[in-house]
């Protein structure tokens, strides 16, 4: 394997959690193309317009950006498609549920390859935050910067 390519890959949408407040998280296994995978080896991926829907009982996940691999030829994908996520019966239906309620939607957090080597999607079921929140966010987060500076 090529030094371009790597296992270790942890792509993530940081934007997540400054938009939304976090519920649950749950890891979902990504149907992929052709030249998709390679794509994501090399880490040139966006997952930061993001969301899923449910389509008759299917989860999918839209906005996400994988771009097109460089030595792909014909063959090569799509860049922005609807990926089908995998989960288990049980959870898509008690997701399904959930996000029914108001105000309530299914983002991408990160997206990383696990030990046997498939790609796996990690989403949450978050709630919308109100611009106070955000406020309230960045000020913690630059109290959190200014300690730090101290401890230095």
């Amino acid at each position: 394997m090529s030094k371009r390519f790597s296992n270790d890959i942890n792509i993530r949408n940081r934007q997540a959690t400054f938009e939304f407040e976090l519920l649950d998280k749950y890891v979902a296994g990504i149907v992929l193309r052709g030249t998709e995978i390679k794509s994501i080896r090399e880490t040139k991926v966006n997952l930061q317009d993001g969301y899923c829907y449910f389509n008759h009982g299917e989860l999918f996940v839209k906005g996400i950006t994988i771009d097109q691999y460089a030595q792909g030829t014909h063959y090569n994908h799509e860049a922005q498609r609807e990926r089908k996520l995998l989960l288990k019966r049980p959870e898509l239906a008690k997701l399904e549920k959930r996000v029914e309620e108001k105000g309530l939607t299914l983002v991408p957090l990160r997206l990383f390859i696990n030990d046997r080597g498939y790609a796996k999607l990690e989403i949450a079921l978050g709630r919308g935050k109100k611009l106070h929140d955000k406020r309230n966010a960045i000020k913690d987060r630059d109290a959190k910067r200014e300690l730090n500076k101290l401890k230095i």
